[in-house]
This record gives C-alpha cells, structure tokens and sequence, in this order.
C-alpha cells in the first residue's frame, strides 16, 4: 500500500493519510440488490454515504465519473431490467459522467472503460462501490496494470461476510474482507486513505 501526501500527525501520533487529487472517480456496481432489502450487505448504509459523498465531490472537481453496472445472468437478482439491477445513485449523464456495464469482475473487460479514461486524459482513479474481494478488487488491479495511479479509499467499498468453513476457519466478517481484499492489491495501490480525504481534479485531454 503506498501512503501520499507526507501525513500530519494527530495528538495520538497517528498518520493522517491524505491523497493527491485524483482525475476519475468509478463506482463499481452500487446497485439496488446489494444495498437494499433483506440482501443488502452489512454495511450498505455506510457504503452508499460514503459513494454518494465521493460523487458529489467528483462531479464539483470536474473529475470524470463512471458508473459501473453489473449485467447479472438470468434469475440473479441484478439480472438486467430487473429492480435489482438498477443503480443506486442517480446519474447526471453527459461528458464528465457516464455509466459503462459489464458482465465480468474486472470493469476494465470487454467494456469501453479503458478508452473511456485515455481519452479523457485520466492519469489517476479513485475506485469505490462492491464487492471489494471481486469486482473492485479487479477493477483496480487492471487500473494498475494499465499504468494508473489508483486510490481504494477504505471506507468506500464493501462486500458479504464469508460464511465459516467447518474445520477451517469461523465465519469472517465483511470488513475484514474488505480491508484484506484492498490490502492484497499490493504496494502501489493506495489504501489507507479515507473517503473523505480524496480530492478531486479535472482531467487534461490529450493534445491540451
């Protein structure tokens, strides 16, 4: 995990971690089914704070923000044009704003998000929304192998708890897969940052 902007630390000798900028914000899969009703996730209150809070500061930065939307296979509960399916956050669609679906874990596959971000001039990203040991966990660790500078503040995405394994292990709890899903991305990812600590700027199209 890297740690950004040198750090303040607090009376208790804490270290304040606080990102650069970022150019992009993208919101992976904060749909109905996982945040609402009997099977929304544990922390789906806090999550849909937290993402609603980055979108509005994004959108106020000029950053360009992506809404990511899973199409689930027939029967699943985001199976497209099924209530479930349909984001949780409005949308304010137009040139800084868009929603990219997909049908596999990383948002990056057969989807335009790759060109969607180079063309915009995207050098950095923030990534939030569910589930953060597969679909955001994926979605970023392409960002990184695609050069990007990735920010996974760890506050921002969310998952099911893991149900125990007899003889193996007791159920784990969903924040702790989280923070080990974010963990497990390794040294150049950015996860000690809080959601409310990321800045938002606007991206500088090629050739400006």
């Amino acid at each position: 995990m890297r740690v950004t902007g040198g750090g303040a630390s607090d009376q208790d000798g804490a270290v304040e971690n606080r990102a650069d900028p970022v150019e992009a914000l993208v919101v992976v899969d904060v749909q109905t089914a996982f945040v609402t009703g009997g099977s929304a996730l544990p922390e789906a209150d806090r999550l849909v704070d937290r993402t609603a809070d980055l979108i509005v500061r994004a959108r106020r930065g000029g950053a360009l923000v992506v809404h990511v939307q899973n199409d689930g296979p027939p029967g699943a509960d985001d199976a497209p044009g099924t209530p479930g399916w349909g984001l949780h956050h409005p949308v304010r669609t137009g040139p800084t704003e868009t929603v990219i679906r997909k049908t596999h874990d990383d948002g990056f596959q057969e989807t335009r998000l790759g060109a969607l971000l180079a063309g915009a001039g995207v050098r950095s990203v923030a990534v939030c929304g569910l589930m953060s040991e597969m679909c955001v966990q994926a979605t970023a660790r392409t960002a990184l192998a695609h050069g990007y500078r990735v920010v996974l503040p760890y506050d921002a995405h969310a998952t099911h708890d893991v149900p125990a394994a007899p003889g193996i292990s007791e159920a784990v709890p969903a924040a702790v897969v989280s923070r080990v899903a974010a963990w497990a991305l390794g040294s150049d990812a950015e996860v000690t940052v809080p959601a409310a600590d990321v800045t938002f700027a606007a991206p500088v199209p090629p050739g400006r």
